[in-house]
């Protein structure tokens, strides 16, 4: 066979694991394999991002709407060092990551050589796994590897540690596939008689509430969930990252879980006989205080890791495996319901937090621009059918609740790490991973500022992408906190900002800046209607607080829909 150089193989590779798109950055220990990209420029579609961490937030944008694996490559030490933020985020929000990192040779291994740093440890507690590459033998076969464990069961992140001389040694290359590990079990078996178990609980239950999550999306199962939800008539809330698993509009749809989310789903957990949670991990944002929890409700959890059962909320009926195979299961079982009376009772609660918050942040009359008509209104305007990226903060909350969503995969948010700066280069990837779909990333003037850098990747790109900069001069989210919980006192968190529209100038990015209310839908058709990226800068509320809201360590029916 062809003897050809490690870093040719590892091209060679990616293309055998249907890599498209890579993010990256380029430097030393890495040099090797770039040097081979070079002659695969025309089937890996590398894009140049300004900064390590937005490669890995870029990649895991790409994945999140595609439902490939997202991938970048970096050099050693602080470009490994810089991919750590975003490992650990597609870790938590369980998104398929392939990380390659140059390293040192095999030989200088523990020296403290240049750029040298123990990326494998480092990393071993964020990735599902990680691996150290020291001979060209083994390339085609960790590669083959780490995108079968990042792509299988519940994805995550894995990092290849790229050694240099693994890189420039010759061998014959084969290429490989794996689609079996011995000691790995992406989808665990289920349990037998959990299927029935379930049915019978759901054909029991008067007021049964469903919990949908991520997984929902991860497993393309979303048919399969309304099929269940709608012939049972069990409503359902959805969970930060599964907000796009059912259409918004549904009627079943009782909206969003959690402390920020909507009053009638969080009051009627704690109301249901039977709480089903499929493919969602009871995270602390979405249960409240634990010890009232739903203590009145019968729990089901559909979920394909075991370790998530019984981690933070002990249920009754745990239902392993893959939810588009389960929900389908169950739902062949369960017989037709209407729970007509239970239904009716979310009304009341959604009335009132319609008249309360609702109408006051989308309908004002006067007073300064609000975000959530900012929000609702890019929403309206795309049809409904765009994808929602946003950063973190205020933006992320105003965002995740008055976007509206007809199609799944299309909310790309930091959940679990909350990762300010996430915004820019997560739309970025989204871009390349739906390249036919209006990507629309809101950001406030704090993250914004945090990768203001990929404006050039923008740039050099054209990624079109549209940013809704919601400027309010402050680090909102945690200016909202001290002002409900530390007396007003706003340390640090009052922000001093740039000339953002002479910064989008100087990257050649269109801009437009809203101060009047009577300009926003002109200026929302003009970035909706621009070929390639735009930037619409929003002068928002400065103490425009996000309601409803559960204070930290309060019950989930004990929401505020006011602060004083």
């Amino acid at each position: 066979m062809e003897k050809i150089t490690g870093a040719e193989a590892m091209m060679r590779s990616l293309e055998a694991q249907g890599v498209d798109v890579l993010f990256g950055y380029p430097g030393g220990a890495i040099m090797p394999t770039y040097d081979a990209l070079y002659d695969h420029k025309s089937t890996l579609h590398h894009i140049l991002v300004r900064h390590e961490q937005a490669a890995t937030h870029a990649a895991q944008g790409y994945a999140r709407v595609s439902g490939k694996v997202g991938c970048c490559i970096v050099t050693s030490g602080p470009g490994a060092m810089n991919t750590i933020t975003g490992v650990a985020d597609a870790m938590v929000d369980s998104t398929p990551l392939v990380v390659i990192c140059g390293q040192v040779g095999a030989a200088m291994l523990g020296t403290d050589a240049f750029q040298e740093v123990d990326v494998v440890g480092v990393t071993q507690p964020i990735t599902k796994w990680n691996y150290q590459i020291r001979r060209a033998e083994d390339i085609a076969w960790a590669v083959a590897r780490a995108f079968y464990i990042a792509s299988s069961g519940r994805p995550g992140p894995v990092v290849l540690d790229f050694t240099k001389n693994a890189q420039t040694a010759m061998i014959e290359y084969q290429p490989q596939t794996v689609d079996f590990i011995r000691s790995y079990n992406p989808v665990p078996p289920t349990a037998d008689g959990s299927i029935e178990a379930a049915a019978k609980m759901i054909n029991e239950s008067v007021k049964p509430f469903m919990l949908v999550g991520q997984g929902v999306e991860l497993g393309g199962a979303s048919q399969e969930l309304l099929e269940l939800c709608e012939k049972a008539q069990i409503p359902f809330g959805t969970t930060f990252l599964g907000l796009s698993a059912a259409p918004t509009d549904h009627p079943l749809n009782m909206g969003k879980l959690g402390m920020h989310g909507n009053l009638a789903p969080n009051v009627m957990t704690n109301q249901c006989d039977l709480l089903i949670a499929v493919g969602m991990r009871f995270d602390d944002r979405v249960t409240g205080n634990l010890k009232n929890y739903a203590k009145q409700a019968k729990i089901i959890h559909f979920d394909i890791d075991p370790s998530e059962i019984n981690k933070n909320v002990k249920v009754d009926l745990a239902v392993l495996g893959d939810c588009k195979q389960t929900l389908a299961q169950v739902s062949a079982l369960v017989e037709k319901a209407t729970h007509k009376s239970w239904i009716d009772g979310f009304k009341p609660y959604d009335e009132k937090e319609y008249n309360k918050v609702i109408n006051p942040a989308l309908n004002p009359t006067e007073g300064p621009i609000l975000m959530g008509e900012v929000v609702r209104k890019v929403s309206e305007a795309a049809n409904n059918e765009a994808i929602l990226v946003t950063d973190v903060g205020q933006n992320q909350m105003f965002g995740c609740r008055y976007f509206k969503f007809t199609k799944p995969r299309s909310v790309v948010t930091s959940g679990g790490c909350g990762t300010m700066g996430f915004g820019i280069p997560a739309a970025i990837g989204a871009t390349f991973g739906a390249p036919d779909r209006t990507v629309c990333m809101f950001c406030g003037d704090g993250g914004f500022q945090m990768t203001i850098q990929e404006l050039g990747t923008i740039m050099e790109q054209q990624c079109p992408v549209k940013m809704i900069l919601l400027n309010n001069n402050f680090l909102g989210n945690v200016r909202q906190w001290q002002y409900m919980f530390f007396n007003k006192r706003y340390s640090f968190t009052p922000m001093a900002n740039p000339d953002f529209e002479k910064i989008a100038a100087g990257y050649g990015i269109p801009c437009r800046t809203v101060i009047n209310r009577e300009d926003l839908d002109d200026a929302i058709h003009e970035m909706l209607t621009t070929d390639g990226p735009f930037l619409l800068q929003c002068a928002v509320m400065e103490e425009d607080n996000v309601l409803p809201m559960t204070p930290p360590g309060g019950n989930v029916d004990e929401m505020l829909l006011e602060v004083k």
